[in-house]
């Protein structure tokens, strides 16, 4: 999950420019990162502080108000509509593992009605029901036809005049087209023709609240955003009964507090468990963001009661950016193939010639590894570590490759570079290892479902892999010479500008997300824990490389502070 590379390629910069560069990735500067993290007895003391206690008045007046929600949701899951509206909003608040059974309940019932052909006549004449409908079904792995919106919807996906002035109805039908998969044009060209007579709308009201709602919905829509990063917003502009609005508020603030505490205290683990690796003090040159890679497991796992696998996740996280700037800053081109072959051997034996640096990150890497395996082991029965080694070594012969194309100079067609960079940022390393985290690979058989580079993994990891290079030629100052995928395609395509290279990437990043969309949807052999977890790493990759003018992440930092009180 890191920006992998290519800094380094020779067609981008010189061997000094490209540690510059590296040198500005590691801007990241939130205060905090550097006084809670650099120094564990810092962090222990500013943490002890801020653990948060809860009485059992605490506990009790929670069970109330979540029984008190499960009523609310089983009286109006009777009005369809209702139902669906209060599902959109229990979720929205980051609360809806509670209640998961009340909405699966409330869903199953509602694609029966939405797929009945003489139902779905009868009761679904309104845009906003259906674009709701349609959106919820879809989030929860339900296919339904993107053609329901045929009798809203002109030629060219441009929506019926009678609904041109529906702000509710455009939003609906913009966040519906989120979910769209391939081959779907037609909802994709609603989305775009309700997203410009939004703006058009924001624009000319005067209205500051609506336009502040639209402005938010067309920033972050619900499914490519993290809930928890728009929670506040959706809580602030939520619409519903008074005092439906106020337990919606109250239970959600409960488990942000729960959750906030659980973070911190794993937080500490995590810190204590990267000092004792001691790999920040072999490597002077290399990133020290336990904090910025913790967030990772933080978004892709928003279930408080998910702690050990987020504490575990961490860690494959946290290797990953350590051997990217091994790859970028330290090793020759024969000391990396050396290191590559010992990953791919996973044998001690295979590191005598490394310098001591490298061997201390093997052994780190191994004995990590290891101890993830038989961890799983004991609570699933099943030792991933074949697995586990097979990841690692796939991102170390990518790692490789780059490196081998910075010693020769050779530059990549975009197809070339994108299919390796799809390995290189790591995702497939941090979700093969989250699949048996999570308990689901309890066999050779099931395994085998992630050892290759799924669709749903590869899907997510392109678009880490193109939000990077697109913020990094714009936002570092590179102007796109950084030996993104922008540089390839310009250099393939001749005479193309910088922005119609960054069009073909947005183009790209928008089909990536269908195919997340489809690989989501029922059936699938992943369960709804891992795919959420995808869903939100993807999600989490907005944040995590939209730079400003200064190259700082204000929302990553925004969020985190938030997440934290810090």
């Amino acid at each position: 999950m890191t920006k992998t590379t290519l800094t380094a390629i020779p067609w981008a910069a010189t061997t000094a420019t490209a540690a510059a560069a590296t040198t500005t990735n590691q801007k990241w500067q939130i205060t905090q990162d550097l006084t809670l993290i650099s120094s564990s007895s810092k962090h222990h003391q500013y943490i002890a502080i801020d653990y948060t206690t809860f009485s059992d008045e605490f506990y009790t007046s929670q069970a109330q108000k979540m029984s008190d929600m499960m009523c609310t949701l089983l009286k109006v899951g009777e009005d369809p509509l209702e139902g669906l509206m209060l599902v959109d909003a229990v979720q929205r608040v980051g609360i809806d593992y509670h209640f998961q059974n009340e909405i699966d309940a409330i869903l199953e019932q509602e694609y029966v009605n939405f797929t009945n052909s003489s139902s779905r006549e009868k009761n679904y004449q309104d845009l906003f029901h259906v674009s709701l409908t349609f959106r919820l079904l879809r989030q929860n792995g339900y296919y339904v036809p993107a053609d329901v919106f045929d009798n809203f919807t002109g030629k060219e996906g441009k929506v019926k005049q009678k609904y041109g002035k529906d702000t509710r109805a455009l939003m609906g039908l913009y966040e519906a087209s989120q979910l769209s998969i391939e081959g779907e044009d037609a909802l994709e060209e609603a989305g775009n023709f309700s997203s410009q007579l939004l703006n058009a709308m924001m624009r000319t009201s005067r209205n500051c609240n609506d336009a502040r709602v639209v402005s938010n919905t067309l920033k972050h829509p619900y499914h490519k955003s993290l809930a928890k990063f728009t929670a506040k917003n959706f809580i602030r502009d939520y619409n519903g009964a008074h005092a439906r609005k106020n337990a919606l508020q109250e239970l959600a603030k409960m488990n942000f507090d729960m959750s906030q505490s659980v973070h911190i205290k794993e937080l500490v683990e995590i810190s204590r468990w990267w000092k004792d690796l001691g790999l920040a003090r072999e490597l002077k040159l290399a990133r020290d963001q336990p904090l910025k890679w913790y967030t990772w497991s933080m978004a892709a796992l928003s279930d408080p009661r998910l702690s050990k696998q987020r504490i575990e996740l961490t860690k494959p996280i946290s290797l990953i950016y350590i051997i990217d700037d091994i790859f970028d800053l330290y090793g020759t081109l024969d000391e990396l193939t050396l290191f590559t072959q010992a990953v791919n051997r996973w044998d001690f034996a295979a590191t005598e010639q490394l310098p001591d640096y490298m061997k201390i990150c093997f052994k780190a890497l191994y004995d990590t590894t290891n101890e993830i395996g038989y961890n799983v082991y004991k609570e699933y029965g099943w030792n991933p570590v074949d697995s586990l080694q097979k990841a690692w070594a796939s991102l170390f012969d990518a790692f490789l490759v780059e490196a081998q194309w910075f010693a020769s100079g050779h530059v990549p067609t975009a197809d070339e570079y994108l299919k390796n960079g799809i390995v290189s940022t790591g995702v497939h390393v941090v979700l093969v290892h989250l699949f048996f985290l999570l308990g689901e690979g309890t066999n050779k058989e099931i395994a085998n479902i992630v050892n290759d580079n799924t669709d749903i993994i590869s899907s997510v990891a392109s678009i880490l892999r193109l939000w990077d290079d697109l913020g990094s030629a714009k936002d570092e100052n590179q102007d796109g010479h950084d030996g993104s995928y922008i540089t390839c395609y310009m250099d393939e395509h001749q005479g193309s500008s910088t922005d119609v290279a960054r069009q073909e990437v947005m183009k790209k990043i928008t089909e990536a997300w269908r195919r997340l969309n489809k690989e989501c949807l029922l059936p699938t052999p992943f369960s709804r824990t891992f795919i959420k977890a995808s869903l939100n790493l993807a999600r989490m990759v907005p944040l995590m490389y939209s730079y400003d003018e200064n190259q700082d992440l204000p929302d990553l930092e925004q969020h985190i502070k938030s997440m934290l009180a810090l």
